[in-house]
């Protein structure tokens, strides 16, 4: 079952990155985690003897994560603000012009 965690993080890593990371960069990191832990989780499955998820190891994995999940946050709060303040100008704009969109 191990195997199939670690294939399961490996993939979505890998969609994250490939195909969503050009819509956002927020993908890359969350890519880039999704990779760590599907080697994090084979590693566990091909060496059970270091106990990856016990001990320091175990620490060590909930300290990358908890640091992972506040850049994630933070990055998605910044880009939230910057599509509210994209729509605020938007609807700025639209009401100078009488109501009437800008024909692209």
């Amino acid at each position: 079952m191990d195997f199939v965690y670690a294939i399961m993080w490996l993939l979505a890593g890998a969609i994250l990155i490939f195909r969503m990371g050009r819509e956002n960069k927020i993908f890359y990191i969350a890519g880039g985690f999704f990779l760590f832990l599907g080697c994090w989780w084979l590693a566990d499955a091909l060496m059970p003897q270091l106990l990856l998820f016990e001990g320091i190891p175990g620490v060590i994995l909930r300290v990358v994560t908890v640091v992972v999940l506040i850049l994630l946050c933070r990055v998605m709060l910044q880009e939230r603000q910057k599509s509210k303040e994209i729509d605020r100008q938007k609807k700025q704009q639209s009401s100078k012009n009488g109501g009437k969109g800008e024909k692209s």
